[in-house]
């Protein structure tokens, strides 16, 4: 830090009212900071050599006259700024050749983020044509920078290899370093008291007798049951393998069986004995994470940081500070996060995505209900997660009732290279499925006629307590507007504070041993803690209708718990839905004895990534970003296409569900300010592209800010229902009044 510097004296950053940060000394330290992260992985060298070249461009007389005048000088990208991005990628290959190259796409992209190396579409942001402007180079070999900055050797460290990934994901982990160190070092000097809110994190180490403890005190307090005693084994099993070397880990524990707190069991053993630093648990769907989190903050208090788009934050007044940073770089002993968080984070070019990735390695990631990968980016997730297993010392434990058939295997006309060396963790002699065997699965008329929904009611009726579980939104509200008065309805079209009370509403009901009937799309499906004793499920893949049966006599209560399976007499959205029900269809036809055995699943992901073929990589993202001797990867297209969410096709609405209303208006009042879109998230329902178009053409949506929608008049919400878009013309009668 400085005061009022020499003209001869390059400078990095400046803030009002006359402080400088001295060039030198910012790349003295991104350099430092950029070698620590990736010496976790073996690179530091390159990871110095990339911090002590990013911002070799701000030597340029052109920058130091114009940060001497602007004090946000160091951003680009706006009329007027000063390209420094440049210098260093063309030193690195002035002085390397085409090896710089892996140097050129960390420097050159610490702003804008991961270039491509040609684009069509782009071509003067793509690596290559930026490559050609030597002039920018020349801006710095014509000042006097210090030799101890550019007289540097070619780092000594051997770029990774072993996968098709090997080379874009460790110059993806390089980047990620040097984008981290740098934010580091310049919030160390902009923000040094938001700087200094990043310390103070317990190890997992502390973490261990956190856990020991809460199990202990459960299992004291747990009754004897036959369901609890199995799930005491699972967790004895957990631990007596966490001692095993790292690796690829299955986790295969029917439903209600405990995977949940055994898995952590497991990967807190783990990391004592190999060293890990943190624990990433990963989750499929936001409308779970909440309780997982909440689950884990019960044991270990504020430690956890849960990242995901619907992060409620709570008041501004009480949103902790120093969980929001984590956010950035997951600098936090456990991490709780959700599927697309994690994996399009791992394929991302943006700067905010990628400044975490270093941090994942040396460490343990659950995937939880493993099953739910989703099949379109299957090949590129499973070759990412060899490749940081193999060459980032992470262990990973696939955590699901229903294990997908991961590993390799082939046939005449089909190759899937898969996870080679998976380890289960539970040993065959617990013969967990056989033990916990609680349902009896029934196919309704032999899958061969479809049932009405005036049928169907009708069977569901003749239950006191039922769960009906359909596959699509439309379904529910039909099914549910012909069932009695009383019937519960859960659905997408419901915003995820509404559905969390419903699911809190039917547990107490079940509890209490109340009547109880509800009719839900598979959102229940995964992570909501359910027990019928009877459980309808529309035909689906057998993964699914096993995870239904899951939410059937799931304490053991009853001696046998009954699942229905029927056909619905809608039809099943084409694609992968209707694949992977049509070989549900032909298993359970086909299975006399307990369609649901473990062999089953293997049998039924064969043949669905069988069927899927290509479509496994549906957007060729292993051929963008696979390896190339030249490095020539298209590192900006394949983060495009790497989507797990197809965004384009729904739109985020606002509604008037309770604290919903408030929200919108305090939006209309005081603009999008951070805390109230935090907890506006979980009053949000998102809509088809041209649902959301329609109604906002008839004015039943409008738009409050820029990109952000509301609900605009009452009636399109309903208590029971939700979001109901063909009641767009129907106006409550209050607001019919002048």
């Amino acid at each position: 830090m400085m005061n009022h510097p020499d003209a001869f004296v390059p400078v990095a950053h400046s803030k009002p009212p006359s402080e400088w940060q001295s060039l030198e000394s910012h790349l003295e330290k991104v350099a430092e900071l950029a070698g620590q992260h990736a010496t976790v992985f073996g690179a530091a060298s390159w990871g110095r050599l990339a911090g002590l070249w990013h911002d070799v461009g701000k030597f340029s007389c052109e920058f130091q006259e114009y940060i001497r005048q602007v004090s946000d000088a160091h951003l680009e990208g706006k009329p007027g700024r000063v390209n420094h991005s440049s210098a260093g990628a063309l030193l690195a290959i002035d002085r390397f050749g085409k090896i710089g190259r892996i140097l050129a796409y960390c420097i050159m992209g610490h702003h804008a983020g991961l270039p491509d190396w040609q684009s069509e579409l782009s071509p003067r942001a793509s690596l290559s044509w930026r490559l050609e402007q030597m002039d920018l180079l020349s801006m710095v070999t014509k000042v006097d920078v210090p030799a101890t900055i550019t007289e540097q050797s070619l780092p000594a460290e051997k770029a990774k290899n072993g996968t098709e990934f090997s080379r874009s994901l460790w110059l993806r982990m390089l980047f990620s370093c040097l984008v981290d160190a740098d934010f580091l070092d310049t919030e160390a000097f902009m923000e040094p008291d938001k700087a200094r809110r990043r310390l103070g994190y317990p190890t997992l180490s502390d973490l261990a007798p956190l856990f020991d403890s809460y199990m202990n005190k459960k299992k004291a307090e747990a009754p004897a049951t036959k369901v609890n005693n199995i799930r005491s084994e699972v967790l004895q099993a957990c631990l007596a393998r966490a001692t095993d070397p790292p690796g690829l880990f299955t986790l295969t524990v029917p439903t209600g069986g405990g995977k949940t707190l055994s898995s952590m069991a497991f990967a807190l053993r783990h990391a004592e004995v190999q060293n890990k630093r943190r624990i990433i648990y990963v989750i499929p769907y936001t409308s779970i994470i909440e309780q997982t989190a909440d689950q884990f903050r019960a044991i270990f208090g504020e430690t956890v940081l849960e990242h995901h788009s619907n992060f409620d934050q709570g008041e501004a007044s009480k949103e902790d500070a120093r969980s929001r940073l984590a956010c950035e770089n997951w600098d936090a002993p456990l991490i709780v996060t959700t599927t697309v968080q994690f994996f399009e984070s791992l394929f991302a070019s943006r700067t905010s995505r990628c400044r975490k990735l270093h941090n994942i390695a040396q460490s343990v990631v659950i995937l939880d209900e493993a099953q739910l990968l989703p099949t379109d980016f299957l090949k590129p997730i499973l070759e990412v997660m060899r490749e940081l297993q193999e060459n980032y010392d992470v262990t990973f434990v696939l955590s699901t009732a229903t294990q997908p058939a991961l590993g390799p295997h082939q046939g005449s006309d089909f190759e899937f290279s898969g996870l080679p060396g998976l380890r289960e963790i539970i040993p065959p002699s617990l013969n967990l499925y056989d033990r916990l065997q609680r349902t009896k699965v029934e196919s309704i008329e032999g899958l061969a006629i479809p049932l009405s929904w005036e049928d169907l009611a009708s069977r569901l009726s003749d239950h006191e307590s039922v769960l009906c579980i359909v596959n699509r939104r439309d379904d529910a509200r039909v099914l549910w507007e012909k069932m009695p008065a009383g019937t519960f309805h859960l659905s997408a079209l419901m915003c995820g504070a509404h559905r969390s009370k419903r699911i809190n509403e039917i547990k107490a009901n079940l509890k209490a041993q109340m009547p109880t009937r509800v009719i839900s799309t598979q959102l229940v499906e995964a992570g909501v803690d359910l027990d019928f004793p009877v459980v309808y499920r529309a035909i689906a893949g057998l993964d699914s209708i096993a995870q239904a049966a899951g939410r059937c006599n799931r304490e053991g209560v009853l001696t046998q718990g009954l699942v229905y399976i029927f056909q619905p007499e809608s039809e099943i959205p084409v694609g992968y839905l209707r694949q992977a029900a049509e070989i549900g269809r032909q298993l359970l036809v086909e299975q006399k004895f307990d369609p649901l055995a473990l062999e089953r699943f293997e049998q039924f992901f064969r043949l669905l990534y069988w069927i899927r073929g290509s479509l496994l990589d549906r957007e060729n993202i292993l051929e963008l970003i696979g390896n190339d001797p030249e490095l020539r990867i298209s590192f900006r297209t394949a983060a495009e296409k790497f989507k797990l969410i197809d965004e384009g096709a729904y739109v985020p609405v606002l509604v008037h569900y309770e604290k919903g209303g408030k929200l919108i208006e305090l939006l209309r009042r005081q603009g999008p300010e951070r805390w109230i879109l935090r907890q506006a998230q979980r009053y949000v329902v998102n809509l088809p592209r041209n649902v959301h178009e329609r109604l906002v053409a008839d004015r039943a949506i409008e738009e409050i800010h820029l990109g952000i929608f509301a609900q605009g008049h009452g009636n399109l919400y309903d208590d029971n229902l939700g979001f109901c878009a063909d009641r767009s013309l129907v106006y409550a009668p209050d607001e019919l009044l002048i």
